[in-house]
């Protein structure tokens, strides 16, 4: 990879309630564990849809009612309708296999209309190797627990606040993860007999 390329990893986070307790939450104190009414009115859910820059360590995101092809594709038309990503030579995404973003028909609907786009899919049942899913949890730590929101207005301004003052702050995460650690993995999970299923 040159100075000139771009990674970008991306997914969604679907499903993401905006619970208005009943009672207020209560901080901890000294001596006291929070606490969190556990009875909510459902206020509706939002999809967080999200691209994070590996190497910039910038973050686009938006909130949408429901996932698929098209929100996905706006996203990624947002992000690359953006100096530096417009005029990059390369520019390599990567996602799970989701159903907004899987497979070839992907790759092609992708590449027709941004040619600099190298789509890379992690393998089947291993999203956690996509560093957007990091992101994402500290999101739902710093931001969705306890989920106690008034309403879905004040869920979205929560989540794209959150996502602006972290972006000042925020560096690329330090991947230790490497292809050495995973082939090990790999070859300890087929030596080790699997549990037999109920």
């Amino acid at each position: 990879m040159g100075p000139g390329d771009y990674v970008l990893s991306a997914d969604e986070k679907t499903s993401i309630q905006a619970r208005h307790r009943l009672h207020r939450s209560l901080p901890p104190g000294p001596g006291k564990a929070a606490r969190v009414e556990s009875e909510y009115e459902r206020k509706g859910a939002w999809v967080y849809l999200a691209a994070w820059d590996v190497r910039r360590a910038k973050v686009f995101g938006r909130c949408v009612q429901k996932s698929g092809i098209q929100p996905f594709d706006r996203l990624v038309g947002e992000v690359m309708s953006q100096e530096p990503y417009r005029s990059a030579e390369r520019v390599f995404w990567i996602f799970d296999n989701g159903s907004s973003h899987r497979g070839q028909r992907c790759v092609q609907r992708l590449q027709t209309r941004w040619p600099s786009i190298i789509p890379v899919h992690t393998p089947v049942h291993a999203s956690w190797l996509n560093q957007v899913e990091i992101y994402f949890s500290v999101v739902q730590r710093k931001v969705l627990t306890p989920n106690d929101f008034r309403s879905l207005a004040q869920l979205e301004d929560d989540l794209l606040s959150f996502q602006e003052r972290y972006e000042k702050s925020a560096t690329p995460f330090q991947w230790t993860f490497t292809r050495k650690d995973l082939d090990e993995l790999m070859t300890r999970l087929h030596r080790e007999p699997q549990p037999i299923a109920a």
